[in-house]
Parts: C-alpha cells; sequence; structure tokens
C-alpha cells in the first residue's frame, strides 16, 4: 500500500507538472520532472525561487494553491517526491530505494531474538571500563537518532546499544495478529529477551527518549527496577497532562489513521516538527527508508498508537518514579525547543521526586536533542554516568 500511495503521488505530481504550468520551462528541467521543478516554475514567475518551500505569490498577492505542500514545503521531504531523469526497473519508488537502502545502518547488525529479528546498534565493548549502556528511541523513529551520541560515549569508555524496537526502524514488524499485537506487554516481553540474548548483565544504565515506544522503555523500568543503577530520560511525556501530539491522535481515527500511517514522510516531518531545524537530506533518507520500503512500519505504528492509553501511561510514569517509589538517580536531559512537550514536563517530574532527578535543560534542542544537539547530550550524560 505504501508504494501504492508513493506512486500515485509521483505520477499525479508529473500530470500537474505537464499540464498545469504555463510557464516555459527550459529544456533540461523538463526533462526532470518533479514536483521540486513544479515549484520552482511557479515561483519563476514571480522571479523567486524560496529556499524554505513557500508558495509564490499570484497578481493579486494571494498564495497560489499548492496541492502538494504537505511534502514540498519542507527542503528534506522534497527529494521523497522527485522523478528522476532515467526510472529505475522498479519505478521511480525503487529508485529512490535504491539510492538509500544501505544507509543509517552504522555500528548495526541483526539479532535474532525469540521469533524475531532486531535491528541492533552496538559501540564500545564487554571490556569497557565504565558500563553498560542500552539507548531506547521512541515513535515513529528509530535508533539512528543515537548514533553520534554512541559513538561518543564509546569513546568515553561505555558499551553501548540501541536497538530498533519490533514494528520500526530496520527490525522486524510483523502483521499484527500474527505472534505479536503491539501491546504495551508484548514489547516488554520482547525486550526481555533481547537484552538475554545480548548477554546484558545487570544493572544497566538506561536512556530512553520519546513517545509510545519510549514510554514503553520507562514503565519496562518500573517493572524491573533491579535491572537499571541510573535512568536518564530525554523529552519524554512525563506527567498525567502529557500532551498528544496531533499524529498519534489522527492515527486513532478509524480509516483516516490507515492513510496517514502510509505518508512515506512522516517520521522525518514529525522530527523536524518538533525541532527548530530541518534534517539534512542524508538524515531525512534513513528515517523515510522504513516507510518507503514497505506497509510494514506505518501498520505498525498504527496498530501500537490505536492499543496505547496515552493518559494512563503517562499517569503510571509520574507515579512510579515519585518519592517513596523510586530512589535512584535520574537525569532529565530536556531540549528546550521542543514544540510538542513544554519544559514544564520535566520541572513538574522534578517536583514528584527532588532527590533523585536532576535536570539539565538543553538550549537549542527541541523533542529529539540526540539528533539536535547530540555533543550536549553526551556532556550531560558524562557528568550523570
Amino acid at each position: 500500500m505504501a508504494l501504492a500511495l508513493n506512486l500515485l503521488s509521483c505520477s499525479s505530481m508529473a500530470s500537474i507538472t505537464t499540464t498545469s504550468t504555463k510557464t516555459a520551462i527550459p529544456e533540461p528541467m523538463r526533462r526532470r520532472r518533479s514536483a521540486v521543478v513544479f515549484i520552482k516554475a511557479s515561483a519563476s514567475s514571480d522571479q523567486s525561487d524560496k529556499v524554505d518551500g513557500s508558495s509564490s505569490r499570484r497578481k493579486d498577492d494571494k498564495p497560489a494553491f499548492n496541492p502538494f505542500g504537505f511534502v514540498t514545503d519542507n527542503p528534506s521531504s522534497r527529494n521523497a517526491i522527485q522523478l528522476e531523469e532515467t526510472p529505475a526497473e522498479d519505478g521511480n519508488v525503487g529508485q529512490m530505494l535504491y539510492r538509500i537502502e544501505d544507509k543509517g545502518k552504522d555500528y548495526g547488525s541483526y539479532i535474532k531474538s525469540g521469533k524475531f529479528r532486531w535491528f541492533v546498534r552496538e559501540t564500545g565493548s564487554s571490556w569497557s571500563r565504565r558500563g553498560t549502556i542500552v539507548f531506547l528511541h521512541g515513535a515513529p523513529t528509530q535508533s539512528y537518532s543515537y548514533r553520534v551520541v554512541m559513538a561518543q560515549m564509546a569513546d568515553a569508555g561505555f558499551h553501548c546499544f540501541a536497538p530498533d524496537w519490533i514494528g520500526f526502524g530496520f527490525s522486524d514488524k510483523p502483521q499484527p495478529g500474527y505472534g505479536f499485537n503491539y501491546t504495551e506487554e508484548e514489547f516488554h516481553e520482547e525486550f526481555d529477551k533481547l537484552i538475554e540474548v545480548l548477554g546484558i548483565k545487570s544493572p544497566i544504565f538506561l536512556v530512553v527518549q520519546g513517545f509510545l515506544v519510549g514510554s514503553y522503555g520507562l514503565t519496562w523500568v518500573l517493572k524491573n527496577p533491579s535491572k537499571v543503577s541510573k535512568l536518564a530520560i530525554l523529552n519524554s511525556p512525563l506527567t498525567s497532562a502529557s500532551p498528544v501530539p496531533g499524529l498519534f491522535q489522527k492515527l486513532r481515527i478509524p480509516l483516516y489513521g490507515e492513510f496517514t500511517c502510509q505518508n512515506a514522510v512522516m517520521a522525518e516531518r514529525f522530527i523536524e516538527a518538533g525541532s527548530a531545524y530541518v534534517l539534512k537530506l542524508e538524515k531525512a533518507d534513513v528515517y523515510r527508508l522504513p516507510y518507503l520500503a514497505s506497509s510494514g512500519p506505518g501498520f505498525a505504528l498504527l496498530e501500537a498508537a490505536r492499543k496505547a492509553d496515552f493518559k494512563d501511561i503517562s499517569s503510571r510514569i509520574a507515579t512510579g518514579f515519585s518519592a517513596g517509589r523510586w530512589d535512584r538517580p535520574i537525569l532529565i536531559g530536556w531540549g528546550v525547543s521542543d514544540k510538542y512537550l513544554p519544559r514544564s514536563e520535566a520541572e513538574e517530574f522534578q517536583k514528584g521526586n527532588p532527590d533523585a532527578v536532576k535536570v539539565k535543560l538543553i538550549e537549542g534542542a527541541g523533542h529529539m536533542p540526540q539528533e539536535d544537539w547530540p555533543e550536549k547530550v553526551v556532556d550531560a550524560l558524562r557528568a550523570f554516568l
């Protein structure tokens, strides 16, 4: 379904480029038919070429209608819908996959655990003198976000692991109802199996970030307090009042969610919407790749989002780590420019257990500080661990 939707978008844009644009286009640009060409042609009539993809202006100063604005108004997303000059055998989506299929697997390998294959990144070694750190990502992203932090923490003497959760990134994406139903309990069970297969000895240092499966990392800690010596939390929902981003609300709407989950640029746009920055193309390619390759990750996200009770999960996290219930050190590394979660999340969480919780504000970083400003995350982790 993902491939079909992407092909449909591409073919539709090619048609509009050839039939709807009256501005004369130079010969080389006509050969490269793309949504980007369409936008530039419109902008050229106004002697402007907006870098940020904003719409051109008509003579009456009203914005020109752009039916593909939800994709093309973002520089890193444009490449997802370009039609190449010489199509690949499998079509333009096939050519995009060919171009990016080997990207983003830094430090990673496939590990069989139980019925499933996990993609796990690893830096450092079992001989690392300062202990083991496990990094857990949130939805709808993947462990790729930790690549720089992992490399630098290994240099500092730590043994680091970062798996892609089942259904995400490069790990297996089983069809719901066939051995995995994307419930909190099943995520916990499979994570326990992975820890055992990897031979990770408790207690560990755990770093968690993000929504949904990121939150499941925290509820796993509450079930297994003896397995974690220190916990670091990067921008994650931490109180019963935590807002739920629009993406997850849309996924829970019948039928509309099925379409939403098959947006190939969903993950990169989610990252960018929560930050002050735009992803570089080579990074956007990696976050996009699983959603281009198959419909599996989209439907996995859909199922997980519909099975989750976001308010209940956040309430259990707030209560479980409060004073009198949790006494081990917790670092909150908070990107202050997060557009999904306010700074008050970290402050309220700290008030619940001031003796155990320390807050480190990360200026200049948004919802995913490990992607926005990994060096500052490393500095905070090294001081804490």
